[in-house]
C-alpha cells in the first residue's frame, strides 16, 4: 500500500491508540481539518486515501479499526467480513450507496453518511453541465487545443433565459438548483414523491406532481434523488421518451438513477443532451479505467464523479463526520445512521423497577426462556437514581404468564404490555 498517512496524539501512541481512544481507517481523500480534529481527541488516525476494493479488506485486517471512513472507495462484503472490532462505517458525502449495507447489518455494523454537507457544491457542477450542454463549452476548447476556429458552428446555441427548468427531486440539491435557475430567467417546475404547492413554493418553484409531465415540459431537466430500489431508473425509457427534442438532462445523483442504455438511445435518436458526473459502471477507486462508451456519443459531456468536491464542501463534510463518529463513540448512538431497523417487534414492554444491579438481566432471561427476542430497549433513570422504566420492544406479545412472571420478579414495580 501506498501513500500511508498516519496520525497519531502523541509520539508514543505509534503503534496502539489511547486507552480511551479509537483505531480509524480513512479509506479515502478526507479533509486535513478532519484528520487533525480526529487525532486530536486522542484517536489513532491512519489514512491511506489509495485504498481500493481489493486492497481495502487487507488494510482493515491490518489495522484492525473501530471505525472506517470512506468516500468513494467500495466498501464490499469480503472487506466487512475481514472485519474484527469495525463498529461503524462512515461515508463521507451524502449517498451510502458504495457501501454493502446489507453486509455491514448483518454483522451489527452501523453506517452512517453526512447528508446536506454538499449541496451547494453539487449544485454548482449541476451548472455548469447544463452551460456545457447549452454552450458546447467543452467541444470548443478542444476545437481550440487542436487549432480549429470554428465560430460559425458554435453561435448556435438555444439559450436558457426564459425557457423551463425541471428538477427531480427537491431536497437541498434540488433548492439549490432552482435559486439559480431563477437567477438565470427560467420557469422553473419541481417532482417529488410528496411534493406540494406550498413545498416548492418555499423553493422558488413550482410543483409538477406527475413525472412524465415534468419530462415533457422541460427544455432542462436535472436529476436529484437519493440511489435507492424505489429510484432506480427512475429516469426511465418512458421518461426520456417523453422529453423534448434536443433538451438537455444532467444528472448528478447516481447513474443507476439512469436507464443508461435508453439514454444513449434517445442521445442518438432525439438529439438529447446530456451533461452526466455519475455513470452506470464507475471505478471502485479514485482512479482506473473508464470505458464507458456514453461518454463518446455527440452532446454529452462528462465529469468524473465530483460534484461534491470542492474545499468547501469537504470541510463541511469532514466537521460533520467528526462529529458522527464523536457522538457514536461517546454516547453508543450513530447520529445519520441509515441502516437502524424501525418500527420492528411486535409489542413493547413498559417496566418500571427500582434501580437495582440484576433487574433487567432477570427481565431479559424470563423474555429469552418464552422464546421472545428483544429488539430494543431503552432505560431511563429518574431523579435520585431509585427508580428506572424500562422500554423493551420484543418480537412477539408475551403471554399472561410470561407477563405475570415479569411482573413478580424482584424490584419490578409495574410491566405494561402495548401491541404495534
Amino acid at each position: 500500500m501506498s501513500n500511508r498517512i498516519a496520525t497519531h496524539p502523541d509520539p508514543s501512541l505509534a503503534e496502539d491508540a489511547s486507552p480511551s481512544g479509537a483505531v480509524i481507517l480513512i479509506a479515502d481523500k478526507f479533509d486535513a481539518s478532519g484528520i487533525k480534529t480526529l487525532s486530536n481527541l486522542g484517536h489513532r488516525v491512519v489514512s491511506i486515501p489509495d485504498l481500493s476494493p481489493e486492497t481495502l479488506p487487507a488494510a482493515i485486517d491490518e489495522h484492525d479499526p473501530q471505525i472506517l471512513v470512506v468516500r468513494s472507495t467500495k466498501v464490499r462484503a469480503d472487506a466487512i467480513e475481514t472485519a474484527g472490532q469495525l463498529a461503524l462505517i462512515v461515508r463521507a458525502g451524502a449517498g451510502t450507496d458504495n457501501i454493502d449495507v446489507k453486509a455491514a447489518s448483518g454483522r451489527g455494523i452501523s453506517v452512517a453518511n453526512c447528508p446536506g454537507k454538499n449541496s451547494l457544491a453539487v449544485a454548482e457542477l449541476a451548472w455548469g453541465l447544463i452551460l456545457s450542454c447549452d454552450r458546447r463549452i467543452p467541444d470548443q476548447v478542444a476545437d481550440l487545443r487542436a487549432g480549429r476556429w470554428n465560430k460559425k458552428e458554435y453561435s448556435k446555441a438555444p439559450g436558457l433565459a426564459g425557457r423551463t427548468l425541471g428538477i427531480v427531486g427537491l431536497g437541498k440539491i434540488g433548492e439549490a438548483i432552482a435559486d439559480r435557475g431563477n437567477a438565470f430567467g427560467m420557469r422553473v417546475f419541481a417532482w417529488g414523491r410528496s411534493i406540494t404547492d406550498a413545498r416548492a413554493e418555499s423553493a422558488g418553484c413550482h410543483a409538477c406532481e406527475n413525472l412524465l409531465n415534468l419530462a415533457r415540459m422541460c427544455d432542462v431537466i436535472s436529476v436529484n434523488v437519493a440511489a435507492n430500489q424505489d429510484t432506480r431508473h427512475l429516469i426511465s425509457a418512458e421518461f426520456l421518451a417523453a422529453m423534448k427534442p434536443g433538451a438537455i438532462l444532467v444528472n448528478t445523483s447516481r447513474g443507476s438513477v439512469v436507464d443508461q442504455a435508453s439514454l444513449a438511445q434517445a442521445i442518438r435518436d432525439k438529439g438529447i443532451r446530456a451533461g452526466l458526473d455519475v455513470f452506470a459502471e464507475e471505478p471502485g477507486a479514485g482512479t482506473g479505467e473508464f470505458t464507458d462508451d456514453i461518454v463518446n456519443l455527440p452532446g454529452v459531456y462528462g465529469t468524473h464523479h465530483v460534484g461534491a468536491s470542492t474545499d468547501q464542501a469537504q470541510a463541511a463534510i469532514a466537521s460533520e463526520a467528526v462529529r458522527v463518529i464523536r457522538v457514536h463513540l461517546e454516547t453508543g448512538t450513530t447520529p445519520n445512521c441509515i441502516n437502524l431497523a424501525s418500527g420492528t417487534g411486535a409489542a413493547t414492554l413498559t417496566i418500571r423497577h427500582f434501580n437495582r444491579p440484576g433487574v433487567l438481566a432477570t427481565v431479559c432471561d424470563l423474555l429469552s426462556r418464552g422464546g421472545i427476542n428483544v429488539e430494543d430497549m431503552e432505560n431511563v433513570i429518574y431523579v435520585g437514581g431509585t427508580a428506572a422504566s424500562a422500554r423493551i420492544r420484543v418480537s412477539e406479545v408475551p403471554a399472561s404468564d410470561l407477563v405475570q412472571a415479569l411482573i413478580a420478579g424482584p424490584n419490578i414495580l409495574s410491566v405494561d404490555v402495548s401491541t404495534h
